[in-house]
Formats: structure tokens, sequence, C-alpha cells
């Protein structure tokens, strides 16, 4: 499939990227990465979406920070939005990866670097042709009242295994 990024070609996570090994409980710390976006990237196909999903799904596996079976990426289309001074020409991309608690600032900012990079090479058609304003930004879930109840991480291990993931 042309420009699509597939996860099972995801080499070894980026060496600079890498949580100390021991910080209590990061292999369970779940991302939910959403990317939000103007309805009008969509005209012309200025920006293809389910490649931009793709790459920032990839890109935030590569960190080596986040467990495959906790990854979420999602889009979500804006149909109602005014960016700048209104053209109707003017886009956006807007990441929000939802973390959980107990990653160093550095780590954070190495992993959010990472997956921006990942964004901008996703958009650069886009981004070389039309207003387009790119961001990101990492948040940390309060663990009060956060809850998860997943088989995933299981079943990725066991799909792998087998050669299937």
């Amino acid at each position: 499939m042309r420009g699509r990024i597939r996860t099972e070609q995801v080499a070894a996570p980026h060496p600079n990227l890498l949580p100390a090994r021991g910080e209590k409980g990061l292999e369970t710390h779940m991302p939910h990465l959403i990317v939000e976006y103007s309805s009008n990237l969509e005209d012309e196909r200025r920006v293809d979406i389910r490649a931009l999903v793709d790459a920032v799904h990839a890109a935030a596996l590569e960190t080596g920070v986040f467990p495959i079976g906790g990854l979420r990426t999602r889009a979500e289309r804006r149909d109602v939005y005014k960016v700048a001074d209104g053209h109707k020409d003017n886009g956006f991309v807007h990441v929000q990866a939802r973390i959980g608690t107990g990653r160093t600032a550095e780590v954070r900012q190495k992993a959010a670097e990472h997956i921006f990079e990942a964004v901008k090479r996703a958009t650069a058609n886009a981004f070389a042709t039309s207003p387009l304003g790119l961001t990101l930004e990492i948040v940390e879930i309060d663990p009060v009242g956060a809850m998860k109840h997943n088989n995933l991480h299981e079943i990725v291990e066991q799909r792998r295994a087998m050669g299937k993931g």
C-alpha cells in the first residue's frame, strides 16, 4: 500500500528516546494519540489522513517509550473551525498525546519531537503549497479517575510469537 507506514516495519526504538528501565510501571503507560484536523485538508487530497495516522502511530512506537498494546491513534475531522484570518484555505493539524504519568520531562520532550517530525513529513506537500498550522502537545492523564481494562498487550505478544503481528 503506497504511502502507508506499517508498524511491523518499525525496527528498533530510537536509542535517544528510551526511558530508563526500572522506571516503575512505564511498560503499562498507554498513549492515546488524537490527530485533529480541519476538514479542508481532505479537499483535493491535500493530506492523506490515513497515512498521517499511520505515521503518527509508527513514530510513537519508534520512540520505545510507548507499549504497542496500549497505543491508540485516531483522527478527528473538524468541520467547524476558523484558522488565522478565516480564509477558506487555512488548515490545521493538532496532535494531542494523552499519556500516563511517570515519564521524565526529557523523555516526554524527545518523544514529542520525534512524533512531530513524523507529522511534518506526512504533511510536507500540503505545507509547501497551502497555509497550514501544525501543533503537538503531550498531556499527562491524572491517574485519579482514569481506569483501564485491556487484553491487547497479551494478544499482540501472542500474534508476534506466532508470526502474525
